[in-house]
């Protein structure tokens, strides 16, 4: 699946603008030019910057826009991340959907890479989920990454995971899978599949049966996921989910999993904050 910013960005402008910024065409000359800056106002790493400069150009192509700073960088109260120049009736116009978008994802950013340091002693992958705002997941994702975390699957299209309500309605692990594999083989499809576990007693069931590239060992504590990666033995990869945060990841980390997936990064993230004000001259 691809994304196209551009037809995103005019949606997000026309939500913003409507039938017209009447502010700025009221109260500012429409050839007037002036520059602007993005301040940090916390501590965190920066997201966006190129998402930015993306929004800004489709405002006005004549608008110039300089990084001071790059996506990943660990930014500090009073640092400035771009500077920007142009129409200042253009320059209004995409402030707040520039602010929007870079304060969450430098929350994001910040969150993931928090975690990916909080586990960095340890032979580990941290990922993001789907819990994602509607409409908004590459956004997000795309912060996750620039945070150091990984991406899971973007969507349900990209990666087969068999979860606790597949296996229920196909009646069992057993069938569960065995439908999977005929349904990518009929298809063609050539995806990895991931298969939930509940319980010690459904790991024992995936080993017996294979067929599948990575366990997800689901609502378990760290004692309990060490236990069954120890059953698992290297047979497939292992993945630890389920109420994973800051507090409790390392713990998750030292069980001996190949990754974790935490929802928190994107839905508990909050924002960095920045703003966008006016240089004025003389």
């Amino acid at each position: 699946m691809t994304f196209n910013s551009k037809a995103f960005i005019k949606a997000a402008l026309a939500e913003d603008i409507g039938q017209g910024d009447f502010t700025s065409l009221a109260c500012i000359d429409a050839e007037a030019q002036g520059t602007a800056k993005m301040l940090a106002k916390d501590t965190g790493i920066i997201a966006g910057i190129e998402l930015a400069a993306m929004i800004y150009k489709q405002v006005d192509p004549d608008i110039s826009f300089e990084p001071l700073a790059h996506d990943g960088k660990h930014v500090r109260y009073g640092n400035i991340i771009f500077m920007v120049s142009g129409k200042q009736q253009s320059l209004l116009m995409a402030e707040r959907l520039v602010l929007n978008f870079m304060q969450r994802m430098s929350g994001i950013a910040t969150m993931a890479n928090l975690m990916v340091k909080t586990v960095e002693d340890y032979d580990v992958s941290i990922l993001d989920t789907r819990k994602t705002t509607p409409t908004l997941r590459w956004f997000e994702k795309w912060a996750a990454r620039i945070g150091g975390a990984q991406n899971h699957r973007m969507g349900l299209y990209d990666m087969v995971m068999i979860k606790d309500n597949h296996i229920d309605y196909a009646g069992g692990i057993d069938i569960a899978i065995k439908k999977v594999r005929e349904y990518l083989k009929k298809n063609k499809l050539q995806l990895k599949i991931e298969i939930e576990a509940r319980s010690i007693s459904d790991v024992k069931r995936i080993v017996r049966i294979g067929s599948v590239d990575r366990i997800m060992l689901d609502n378990m504590d760290p004692d309990q996921i060490k236990s069954c990666v120890k059953l698992i033995n290297g047979k497939f990869e292992t993945e630890a989910s389920g109420n994973i945060i800051i507090e409790n990841v390392k713990e998750y980390a030292a069980s001996g999993v190949n990754y974790i997936s935490s929802g928190f990064i994107t839905h508990s993230a909050g924002i960095l904050d920045l703003s966008i004000k006016a240089v004025k001259y003389g």
